[in-house]
């Protein structure tokens, strides 16, 4: 399925898979099908990671038509991203020590290169990686094959394979993408790593792989470091400058949002100031839907990396819908310190009431997503 860089589309889809396919995601989601069938997911994670599309706004939609019993686990998927999003911004120093290790990191292994050219001799991982570069979007299920195949067949680094996924993916997410490989590695969750196995893969693959050769056998990576809760504070919600700034990472607004200021800027964040680069086509997914947004109102403009001086020489003040921990931040951080910026960083109130419960883990979480819908969905 090819997906467009733009609202309507991504509303279009939203409408589309709850009306036609919603019904069957809970007992068919695990399958992957291939790149051409998509009809048992939803494939709205490159949208929703960029809060084109809003999680609850997508939850408030699903609840109109099927009662949460019904949909559970869509709505629990949906909510995975908040939930790492939380857990990183109480541990903030994982994104960190990730970036170090990246940097220690030498990509001159011929096992390395083989492994993201798809030159292996695992047909499946060979075709993800493929697929994986032609349509940047890969089966929630064949990232845990593949991450696990990384890691405990062809034993290379973990940290370069979430290097490799974020460089490539549309939804690539800081906190996810980090914390996935991290659990698959068991590094996340003591005592509890994820191994792929053949016959998973090809009953889930509804039998497109056969014959697949991997080790099975390895333990869990060990020298998982503990991360101490760091005590923050998310409970600005007002708004006090006339101008806003905002990131990829959250370009979710309303009509209420867009009233309160005169001005509204895209900052765009290229691969001049990331620490991890990104392919072509997911630079250009991002500047196309900068570009849509940018429509919504003449109030909004886009800010290249080479605007940021004229726009902040002449202005100091501005509000700035926080884009959580990773490239974005990191970015606004540098902005702040070399143009002297006065911001209000501001929260949403959903995320701050949801990141309550991503102390712990997942099932934690999970359990209190009733409690979560009920707050801000009744």
């Amino acid at each position: 399925m090819r997906l467009e860089p733009n609202l309507e589309f991504a509303q279009d889809r939203l409408h589309d898979f709850i009306e036609n396919n919603l019904h069957e995601y809970a007992y068919k989601r695990n399958y992957d099908y291939g790149p051409e069938n998509r009809s048992n997911i939803s494939h709205l994670s490159p949208f929703i990671s960029h809060r084109l599309l809003y999680e609850f706004d997508i939850a408030k939609k699903v609840l109109s038509k099927f009662p949460y019993l019904k949909v559970e686990k869509f709505i629990q998927e949906i909510f995975w991203r908040t939930y790492w999003k939380g857990w990183l911004e109480l541990r903030p120093d994982v994104w960190d020590d990730f970036k170090t290790s990246l940097y220690d990191l030498k990509k001159k292994d011929k096992q390395y290169f083989d492994a993201i050219s798809g030159k292996t001799n695992i047909e499946c991982f060979n075709d993800w990686v493929n697929e994986l570069k032609e349509h940047n979007y890969l089966h929630n299920h064949t990232r845990m094959w593949f991450a696990s195949i990384w890691i405990f067949t062809l034993k290379l680094p973990w940290q370069l394979g979430a290097d490799f996924f974020l460089e490539y993916l549309y939804d690539g997410d800081i906190a996810s993408n980090t914390l996935s490989w991290k659990w698959v590695a068991g590094l996340q969750t003591k005592g509890k790593h994820y191994i792929a196995r053949p016959d998973n893969i090809h009953k889930f693959t509804n039998g497109r792989y056969s014959n697949i050769k991997l080790n099975t056998s390895m333990p869990a990576l060990t020298g998982q470091q503990d991360y101490l809760i760091k005590n923050q504070d998310f409970s600005n919600f007002q708004n006090k400058n006339d101008q806003l700034l905002m990131f990829d990472t959250d370009l979710y607004l309303s009509d209420e949002l867009i009233d309160k200021y005169s001005k509204i800027y895209l900052v765009e964040n290229n691969n001049d100031t990331r620490s991890i680069k990104l392919c072509e086509n997911v630079l250009l997914f991002k500047t196309n839907l900068f570009n849509n947004i940018e429509c919504l109102s003449d109030k909004i403009s886009i800010i290249t990396n080479d605007q940021t001086e004229n726009l902040f020489k002449s202005n100091h003040k501005f509000d700035v819908i926080y884009p959580t921990v990773g490239e974005n931040l990191d970015y606004l951080n540098k902005l702040k310190d070399i143009f002297d910026l006065d911001l209000n960083i501001i929260f949403r109130r959903e995320d701050a009431f949801c990141w309550e419960f991503s102390n712990k883990g997942y099932f934690n979480f999970k359990k209190n997503i009733p409690k979560i819908i009920s707050k801000f969905l009744v």
